[in-house]
């Protein structure tokens, strides 16, 4: 082995833990949706004319904020120049809150409706969700993690936000396509 494989190797040792632990986070989500008999009972937040109001909306400001992150990622990784000293504050605020906006939606879908493949939409659906909840988890594991290589957080935050466009392609314009734009 000459020293840039050895190099390679060890700088994605730093990453075996985030991705083993992000993996266990996608498929428990799974493994849960699937053996969690659903209540039926919608969770909903005051302000939404129901649960399904709630979820789409919910996910459509994440989704929204998902866009302010790859556009502050582009900024922050030098693709697009701008000269914006507070664009890092941005890119974490705007993450955090996206994804404070996607729990009481992943709560819901687990807790009411469980994972569900009955048809092509819904198993998707909730596939891309275990899937986003294990991209992020690696993300924010690697994060703070020296010694990894260049492309572990543009990829990771590419497959979230790749997962977070599929939830809402999947869901929102689903909903607002279907049933229209409700409150």
């Amino acid at each position: 082995m000459d020293g840039t494989q050895t190099i390679a190797r060890r700088s994605l040792l730093p990453l075996l833990v985030p991705i083993a632990v992000g993996a266990l986070v996608a498929v428990a989500l799974g493994v849960y949706g699937e053996l969690h008999k659903p209540t039926g009972y919608a969770v909903s937040l005051a302000g939404f004319s129901g649960p399904l109001a709630m979820k789409v909306w919910l996910t459509t400001g994440a989704f929204v904020l998902a866009l302010v992150q790859a556009f502050s990622a582009l900024v922050m990784w030098g693709r697009i120049k701008l000269n914006v000293p507070w664009i890092g504050a941005l890119h974490r605020w705007s993450g955090r809150i996206a994804f404070l906006l996607t729990l009481p939606v992943a709560f819901h879908c687990l807790y009411a409706l469980g994972a569900q493949y009955d048809t092509a939409r819904v198993m998707i659906h909730s596939i891309l969700g275990c899937f986003f909840y294990g991209f992020f988890t690696t993300k924010m594991l690697a994060l703070p993690r020296r010694g990894t290589p260049g492309w572990t957080l543009p990829v990771l935050g590419g497959l979230a936000f790749t997962a977070l466009v599929g939830l809402w392609l999947t869901s929102s314009l689903w909903f607002f396509t279907t049933l229209g734009v409700k409150f």
